[in-house]
């Protein structure tokens, strides 16, 4: 089964920048790969997904300030993450499939970030 390591989570101030980014052990992010979050007693949500077809989708409390990407060559998907507010703080998880057929199954362990206000 194919693996997923998030990093680059960290402690930021509002209004600063954080890129993530999934390593896959495989071959998988051409077929969509998506960035989930959780904070503290909450549900985890969907916060941007990208499909086999480059199209892209965010969650509205996210949209204009994130972006969803993915460099198939080195298996690597990225958050890019800019003004940054107080309420984006959570767990972030990085979530893909292992084929087309299947179902988004494959989760990383999560990275956390937490901005400042």
């Amino acid at each position: 089964q194919v693996q997923l390591v998030e990093s680059g989570g960290g402690l930021v101030q509002a209004g600063g920048s954080l890129r993530l980014s999934c390593a896959a052990s495989g071959s998988i992010f051409s077929i969509g790969v998506r960035w989930y979050r959780q904070a503290p007693g909450q549900q985890r949500e969907l916060v941007a997904s990208i499909t086999s077809s480059g199209s892209t989708d965010y969650a509205d409390s996210v949209k204009g300030r994130f972006t969803i990407s993915r460099d198939n060559a080195r298996n690597t998907a990225y958050l890019q993450m800019n003004s940054l507010k107080s309420e984006d703080t959570g767990v972030y998880y990085c979530n893909a499939r292992q084929a087309v057929w299947s179902e988004y199954i494959l989760w990383g362990q999560g990275t956390q970030v937490t901005v400042s206000s």
